[in-house]
């Protein structure tokens, strides 16, 4: 594995470009580790509805950020007390969904500055009941990333303020409040440090078998095609915010290990003239050949299921239960 040092930069939508870039275009036969700090910003999960997760009255007064990642799971703020990691690696087939096997080397960096962490649930780590990391995934044409936040000195008030928290995933944890429930870090350390020696020491606790650091460094047309990319699709409003059909069903479910599914139709004379499917859940293929399959059906339980009939929905939208998904529907 090598290192991609992202040059201190803060812009998210230049971060995460970098992270696809990697992905994409960088030798195949490495995996890569990034680090990332970014400025005041909002990064949307692929699948979620913009308008819906952000608080937009807040973000527009404090000129926080609002960018679409390519992977799946929900909504996020960042601040510059926030550290992203992202492994990107070869997808074997085993590995997507697998958060243990990408939290792990980091669980095992925490531990040793003694914080308590640990995986929970589908995709978060915590120290007792308290969130410190959210994580995500993405996967395209044999490579794949896991990536996750790690709350560090972030500004709590904030997280709660510029989101639209759904109510619906604290009634099924059993917690309050975003407040109550998420974490800083450095609450936890023994002593003290900065952001810079925090980021250091995990560094160095992930190549620990290393006699050095394994670097690879980005040449000026590399760093020139991610920051092309950033412009075409992180700084677009098409990508980011896009435009949502104007939905006369709506239909919305938690389910328990798989995440939020939010369905939503616009039918005119019994047949479906508009489709989207939201939510925070993960899948290695793009939902919206789900919505587009639906696009034309008439709009009856039976009709609707026919249409997806032989779809392998679980690679769309993860393990729900295909009865649940086509209960969504009507």
């Amino acid at each position: 594995m090598r290192f991609v040092d992202n040059g201190n930069i803060h812009d998210p939508a230049l971060n995460l470009a970098l992270e696809e870039y990697i992905l994409r275009k960088l030798p195949a036969e490495d995996d890569y580790l990034l680090f990332y700090i970014n400025e005041p910003s909002i990064i949307i999960g692929k699948n979620q509805n913009t308008a819906e997760e952000v608080n937009a009255s807040y973000v527009a007064d404090n000129g926080i950020r609002v960018v679409r990642r390519l992977s799946g799971g929900g909504a996020v703020y960042h601040d510059l007390g926030n550290l992203n990691f992202s492994f990107i690696t070869r997808d074997d087939g085993k590995s997507f969904h697998n958060f243990r096997k990408f939290t792990e080397p980091v669980v095992a960096a925490l531990r040793k500055l003694g914080v308590e962490a640990e995986l929970s649930g589908r995709n978060d780590l915590q120290v007792g009941e308290r969130k410190i990391s959210g994580n995500a995934q993405f996967a395209s044409k044999g490579r794949m990333f896991s990536h996750g936040t790690l709350l560090f000195d972030s500004e709590v008030e904030a997280i709660v303020s510029a989101l639209n928290v759904d109510p619906s995933k604290f009634a099924s944890k059993a917690t309050k409040s975003v407040r109550s429930r998420v974490a800083n870090i450095a609450e936890f350390l023994a002593e003290p440090m900065t952001m810079e020696q925090f980021r250091q020491s995990l560094l160095k606790s992930i190549f620990a078998d290393e006699p050095e650091i394994p670097e690879y460094k980005l040449s000026e047309q590399q760093w020139a095609e991610a920051r092309a990319l950033a412009d075409e699709r992180y700084r677009s409003w098409d990508w980011n915010y896009g435009r949502s059909p104007a939905f006369n069903v709506k239909q919305k479910q938690r389910v328990e290990g798989a995440g939020t599914y939010d369905v939503r139709l616009n039918v005119e004379g019994g047949i479906v003239k508009e489709a989207a499917i939201y939510g925070d859940f993960f899948g290695t293929g793009e939902v919206s050949d789900i919505a587009a399959k639906l696009i034309g059906v008439r709009y009856d339980a039976a009709s609707l299921a026919a249409a997806l009939e032989g779809v392998d929905l679980r690679a769309y939208l993860g393990p729900i239960p295909r009865e649940d998904f086509l209960a969504l529907l009507v």
